[in-house]
């Protein structure tokens, strides 16, 4: 028989922190079909980890799950947009500086999720004395939680694929429990998940440098700034290179255009402030300091980080390549220190960090002559 909890678990995620709280079914949504198709299509590119049928069979997570809670978490902070800081860091002055996505600024969301989604377990262990399952996912399982948060009336899936909602925009980390509680769902079943507000809008699809939305709602990852950067383990096909400007790992460019992220509120958890100051912070990071920066230096600094999913191989690849595209800019007395750096590295042994250092020298040779 379904509980009354449902609106008592969303009132205790948000005491927890949470900004956003839903329940809903374990369903398999119409969304679920479209992204077998997307997958068909080759769209992942080489993230494998989607092909897991768990993602498009909600009952195949877990066979006594009867519910599933969604939550968010706003990590918009009060620094500018990317799309804001380029046109006043790009000149010809030294040195040069690079973009790590707004997400990966602070702590691992990972865990700064998993720690709150955990709590909320134990509420629910706290409020129900019957035996039941519950198991807390913060980007860590074969689930989709875009498409549960709009069916738990969170918000609608916008043109750029992301979750948006109306006041918080799409700056919003999703986690969710799985459980096998049988809690009342969010929206009732003659009511519709929150209506696309998107409109005759396109900003994100033409804003993006590479290409990637390739139409409103489809999202082609291989030719995605954050793919190529974090999940793509190889070299990054050169004719994306120029697209990816100066970001050093993933992507807020269809995010900075949204019109729903203009008013966005801000945060106020620390763990998602930028780490670190001056030119060893990772707001618009020295590109020199991350080109030089050895695996244990990676280590410390990017430890409990989301950004150590690239490792460092991958870091040191895509900083040669944003050099590739923001040192060209400079003035030829500026780039003598980049070029020693990228000459050292054309040497390494790690044939990625080699071959996408040889590429940025003789991008930024041409340009001297």
């Amino acid at each position: 028989m379904t509980t009354d909890a449902g609106t008592w678990i969303v009132e205790r995620a948000k005491g927890i922190g949470f900004d956003l709280c839903g329940v809903v079914r374990p369903e398999r949504f119409p969304e679920f079909d479209k992204f077998a198709e997307w997958l068909e299509r080759g769209y992942a590119g080489e993230m494998r980890y989607l092909d897991d049928p768990r993602r498009v069979e909600p009952g195949l997570m877990s066979p006594s799950a009867r519910s599933i809670i969604v939550c968010g978490l706003n990590y918009n902070t009060a620094h500018p947009y990317s799309i804001e800081a380029a046109g006043s860091l790009h000149e010809e002055s030294s040195p040069p500086r690079g973009w790590i996505s707004r997400y990966a600024w602070g702590d691992d969301y990972h865990e700064v999720m998993w720690e709150k989604l955990n709590a909320l377990v134990d509420s629910l262990k706290g409020k129900h004395p019957e035996p039941f399952t519950a198991r807390a996912y913060a980007d860590t399982g074969p689930v989709s939680e875009r498409i549960f948060a709009k069916h738990a009336g969170l918000g609608w899936l916008g043109k750029n694929t992301l979750l948006l909602n109306e006041a918080y925009g799409s700056w919003l980390f999703l986690g969710v429990i799985v459980t096998s509680l049988d809690l009342a769902p969010s929206l009732e079943p003659a009511e519709s998940p929150p209506p696309d507000l998107c409109g005759n809008c396109r900003q994100c699809l033409d804003a993006c440098p590479t290409g990637a939305l390739i139409e409103p709602y489809v999202l082609d990852a291989r030719k995605c700034i954050s793919y190529l950067t974090i999940e793509l383990r190889g070299s990054i096909p050169e004719e994306r290179r120029e697209g990816i400007g100066w970001q050093v790992y993933g992507c807020d460019i269809c995010q900075d255009v949204c019109p729903y992220n203009r008013k966005a509120p801000v945060t106020s958890l620390q763990q998602f402030q930028p780490r670190g100051e001056g030119e060893k912070g990772l707001l618009t990071p020295n590109l020199e300091w991350l080109a030089e920066m050895d695996e244990q230096e990676f280590r410390q600094v990017f430890r409990k980080s989301a950004v150590k999913r690239t490792k460092w191989a991958g870091l040191v690849r895509n900083t040669c390549i944003a050099l590739g595209n923001v040192v060209p800019r400079m003035e030829p007395v500026n780039r003598r220190r980049t070029e020693t750096v990228l000459k050292r590295l054309a040497e390494s042994k790690i044939s990625t960090v080699s071959e996408s250092a040889r590429w940025a020298l003789q991008r930024i040779q041409r340009t001297s002559k």
